[in-house]
């Protein structure tokens, strides 16, 4: 099935949002980016797919721009309370029809998500929770969150794991904690094949924090 580009706009061209709307034009998407700032727009200009010098708090001019057509919104302007909950008001009235708001403390979070912002990003504090479960866990390489409760980490497989098999791993509870499965360099091994694991797999486990910490624990 060929896929098909999807459409975004970003609107505020700073550190954190021009560096997703640069790297999703690589990919290949359809970015316009946005800023009141004309130098950043102009500073990133060749990179998008189109660039705009606009307000986000003038809803004529987000209607005028055509940003309730695009498949995502994201709304990364800087720590402006008031600029960024207006402009996530004037998305929904102009009926946006996926909005992503980068928040800046745990109050703006609650205010975008009463707004009824799609998805509430907080980078700073994402960040600081990716590293510390990496910090806590040696074995984790990776970490992310789902949502509700539930974690998806990505487990290297070193010299005192490797030579067992998945059953061998221990207790794992299909509710609470659930293999999805092993890479081995470009290699995907589903969990059902229950392969002798070698030094450097990587184990795709999908539980909630307690229980990754308990099972990683275990080695």
């Amino acid at each position: 099935m060929k896929h098909r580009n999807r459409s975004f706009a970003v609107i505020g061209l700073g550190s954190f949002g021009s560096t997703v709307a640069t790297a999703l034009a690589a990919s290949g998407d359809d970015v316009v980016g946005i800023d009141i700032d004309e130098n950043q727009v102009r500073r990133h200009a060749d990179e998008l797919t189109h660039a705009l010098i606009l307000d986000g708090r003038d809803e004529d001019a987000l209607q005028e721009a055509g940003l309730g057509d695009h498949d995502v919104v994201l709304v990364a302007i800087g720590e402006d309370l008031e600029a960024s909950v207006i402009c996530t008001m004037n998305l929904k009235l102009i009926g946006a029809k996926c909005i992503w708001v980068k928040a800046f403390s745990k109050t703006h979070h609650r205010i975008l998500s009463r707004l009824g912002a799609d998805r509430v990003i907080e980078p700073e504090r994402d960040t600081g929770l990716h590293i510390a479960e990496t910090l806590h866990s040696p074995f984790v390489s990776d970490f992310m969150s789902l949502g509700n409760g539930f974690h998806v980490v990505n487990i290297v497989v070193d010299e005192e794991i490797a030579g067992k098999r998945i059953a061998d791993l221990g207790r794992l509870d299909c509710e609470s904690l659930r293999i999805l499965g092993t890479m081995r360099g470009g290699r995907y091994f589903d969990c059902s094949e229950n392969i002798e694991l070698e030094e450097n797999d990587r184990i795709l486990l999908l539980g909630r924090r307690g229980d990754l910490r308990s099972f990683t624990g275990q080695f």
